[in-house]
């Protein structure tokens, strides 16, 4: 019963939006469709039809419908619609099939977008400041900046400041100090120069061809690169994909496309690889990348190794190391690391005023790199300098020495690991390939 009410003022809810909302009122124009919501034993139900704008809502389950959205249950509807929108739990609901939907995505797309949007109609954005300017907040992968915008125009990108109005800054206390960041974020150089990206006279704004490259006739190939290009519509750009997709499955097999995509979560629904991109090359045909398991992968499967978080079991926050170095550490080991220089993706430089702290409580220092970088320069501390490639000799034969001298957790490793005893045999030369990686040994291999 409480999923029928909600069912039955959904409809209520989008028309009130487009009397008072003009390009709400215009967006329920695109489309002409039929949407079913129901229980998937159909024992709840309502439809809805959108045609030329206006919509007519019918209670009970329509025969043929071009979108339908399906609830495991009447409770596991009411809960999901009901607001406040829980959108983890709306996630959880999808993984789990509670929450199905069917039909064409142009469709599904367009009517989640639609619903989603009569939320937020009445949302104001930007803050107005002075000389008529609007103040945005942006958070770029080089840090959050705010953006001045005039006559729908960036004027400039800053650094934010925070002001008393905003949150409290977090403290750690450590070792009998109190450390808090500043009152500002940290912005990397690709971050600040984005207004020069936006704005670059070599952005492509649209699709455009070789002159001399005709998909039907003569390519020129040799010309890659030497003649000029000519702007072309959508439509023309999209039939000479089309028209090659289908040159290479004709000429060569479907296997002769590779399909490259990334293996991060922000590339948009056709390039994220469990989303279009995989319906797509299954599609058509192609050859497909399968990428090393690379960026937050890293942090992601190492911690649920190393401190037993997932995902399912409460992942752990990417900067909780911070507290646990500052308060714990006796020493930090910089092996093959510079974050100093590979810091500037999304927090830029927010890990250099922690890495003081730690400098300033005295924990010591290792770097280890063929290279005197920039962050064994910034923090000091003790440089080791294998010859570059061999520094997996000084690992070997630093566990050689933990090993020789049981100066390991032997508990922790035969509780949670595998494979040790073998590991051990090759570390210590009782393998088939009998070479023990003694100091001495790494010592010839690292120059160390």
């Amino acid at each position: 019963m409480k999923l029928s009410i909600i069912l039955f003022f959904l409809p209520w809810m989008l028309r009130i939006q487009s009397l008072i909302h003009k390009k709400f009122r215009e967006r329920l124009k695109e489309k002409n469709l039929i949407v079913q919501m129901k229980v998937t034993d159909n024992s709840v139900g309502r439809s809805y039809i959108f045609q030329n704008g206006k919509i007519i809502s019918r209670s009970g389950i329509h025969s043929d419908p071009d979108v339908c959205i399906m609830f495991k249950t009447e409770k596991i509807g009411f809960d999901l619609l009901m607001p406040p929108v829980n959108y983890q739990t709306r996630i959880d609901a999808i993984k789990n099939f509670n929450l199905m939907m069917e039909g064409p995505d142009e469709l599904t797309s367009w009517f989640s977008e639609t619903v989603m949007m009569s939320q937020t109609n009445h949302w104001k954005y930007g803050t107005p400041v002075e000389n008529g300017e609007i103040r945005y907040v942006n958070n770029t992968n080089g840090g959050p900046v705010y953006v001045y915008v005039k006559n729908g125009k960036i004027i400039r990108m800053t650094p934010i400041n925070f002001s008393d109005d905003d949150g409290e800054t977090w403290t750690v206390k450590a070792r009998g100090k109190e450390f808090s960041p500043p009152r500002k974020t940290t912005i990397s150089p690709h971050g600040l120069a984005s207004k020069s990206l936006v704005y670059s006279k070599d952005r492509n704004l649209y699709p455009m061809k070789r002159v001399d490259f005709d998909p039907n006739g003569d390519r020129n190939q040799q010309n890659r690169g030497i003649s000029g290009y000519e702007r072309i519509s959508w439509d023309e750009a999209l039939d000479i994909v089309e028209s090659e997709i289908k040159r290479m499955n004709r000429s060569y097999g479907p296997g002769a496309i590779l399909a490259a995509r990334s293996s991060h979560h922000t590339w948009g629904n056709v390039g994220y690889y469990i989303s279009a991109y995989q319906k797509f090359t299954n599609i058509i045909g192609a050859t497909t990348t399968m990428l090393n398991p690379d960026s937050w992968e890293g942090w992601y499967w190492g911690a649920m190794h190393h401190y037993g978080h997932s995902m399912r079991n409460g992942a752990a926050e990417i900067y909780g190391q911070v507290e646990d170095c500052l308060q714990e550490a006796e020493m930090i080991v910089f092996w093959s690391s510079d974050p100093e220089v590979t810091n500037g993706v999304y927090g830029s430089f927010e890990g250099t005023v922690r890495r003081q702290w730690a400098k300033e409580l005295g924990i010591e220092m290792i770097h280890i790199d063929p290279f005197f970088n920039e962050t064994a320069a910034f923090l000091g501390g003790k440089w080791i300098a294998p010859r570059p490639t061999t520094s997996p000799a000084l690992a070997q034969a630093i566990t050689h020495v933990w090993i020789k001298e049981e100066l390991y957790d032997s508990e922790y490793v035969e509780r949670c690991t595998t494979g040790f005893k073998k590991w051990a045999a090759y570390i210590l030369g009782e393998d088939e390939e009998g070479i023990e990686r003694t100091p001495e040994w790494a010592e010839e291999e690292t120059g160390v």
